[in-house]
């Protein structure tokens, strides 16, 4: 049976595969952070901010009652805001193992990569790795 995360990453694929070329991927990536929640106040505080990125993101995860990461996120930078939503919608939910487990790879699949500036790409890899690290310290806490 196929995880959760490579479900989620299938269904990120298909929608970005509806789109005719890279602009109408870039205006999409830019819808999907615009729906993406305002946090609340005290969230947007520097502990929650990730290294790394050229603009401002911020991340913040806790552990609800069944042991699933919740994501909360945003940005000052509107396609940055664009994959962190993607990033919160593939990841939050998922128990800190299948995080681990569950690569990103739907930014290669699609191409991203290619068209990414190096800061954004950095700045979506920075991301990554403060989210894989928010699993890790949920991984360890449960094992303690």
């Amino acid at each position: 049976m196929e995880s959760l995360g490579k479900q989620r990453q299938q269904e990120i694929i298909a929608e970005f595969k509806q789109c005719s070329g890279w602009e109408e991927r870039y205006k999409h990536i830019i819808k999907v952070g615009k729906e993406l929640p305002r946090l609340s106040d005290e969230l947007y505080d520097d502990k929650f901010l990730v290294k790394g990125c050229q603009s401002q993101v911020w991340l913040h995860a806790q552990l609800n009652e069944q042991g699933q990461m919740i994501l909360h996120g945003d940005s000052d930078a509107m396609i940055v805001k664009g994959l962190a939503a993607l990033l919160l919608r593939l990841y939050s939910g998922l128990a800190p193992a299948e995080v681990l487990q569950t690569p990103p790879t739907f930014i290669e699949d699609l191409g991203f990569k290619d068209y990414l500036s190096p800061s954004r790409a950095n700045g979506f890899l920075s991301m990554v790795k403060q989210i894989m690290l928010y699993a890790q310290a949920f991984t360890l806490t449960a094992k303690s």
